[in-house]
């Protein structure tokens, strides 16, 4: 068996509100670390040939039979194709369901008051256009260490975070794809902790 030594390409940090747009080839890892823990990482992925062929949260949930990603958990598309595979989590688990923020959502849920600040869906826009993912290509996201328990009459409660200081959960691309990231500036819920800090992002692959 040939082992095939794959070169850290890619060693980034995120700050917190900002955001990013990774190209992932076929058997690239991807590491995302919550350097400070009780961070929320809103995630899309997209295969990096097409990218209405994009994430699809009801379609994961529906073939792996559980609300929640972790280890194993496979990421698929719109049209059940695989896109990664998350190989490591040392939080636990994930949420799929909760959204990602948006300036309309945070009114409706929080008040006029933070109709001005800014949130994770602007980010996705501003990253993703380099790529032409545009408010068409936004679908339900991933948000890496987020506390979202669903109850057993469906009601979902942002809660605060599972995560810690240096937890991580990383991914293996089953093709090329592209990882658009929004380090969430959500002020306004425990999913935070009210605090947002930065991620560090590692990558593996044959550059």
């Amino acid at each position: 068996m040939t082992t095939t030594l794959q070169a850290t390409v890619l060693d980034t940090v995120v700050q917190a509100g900002d955001g990013a747009l990774i190209r992932v080839p076929a058997g690239g890892r991807l590491r995302i670390v919550d350097t400070h823990g009780n961070q929320a990482v809103d995630t899309l992925l997209y295969d990096a040939d097409d990218i209405d062929n994009r994430y699809s949260a009801f379609d994961t949930i529906r073939e792996q039979g559980a609300v929640y990603l972790t280890t194993g958990s496979r990421l698929l598309s719109t049209r059940l194709d695989e896109l990664a595979v998350i190989s490591d989590d040392t939080c636990g688990r994930h949420d799929t369901i909760g959204g990602a923020c948006a300036q309309e959502s945070n009114v409706i849920r929080y008040g006029e008051h933070v109709r001005h600040q800014h949130a994770c869906r602007q980010t996705f826009l501003a990253y993703g256009a380099a790529a032409g993912i545009g408010q068409r290509q936004l679908g339900h996201n991933i948000n890496f260490f987020m506390n979202v328990p669903v109850d057993s009459l469906g009601n979902l409660n942002f809660e605060d975070g599972v995560s810690a200081p240096g937890k991580y959960v990383e991914i293996v691309a089953s093709r090329d794809i592209l990882v658009l990231i929004s380090n969430c500036p959500q002020l306004n819920n425990p999913c935070n902790g009210w605090d947002p800090t930065a991620v560090q992002l590692l990558g593996w692959w044959e550059s």
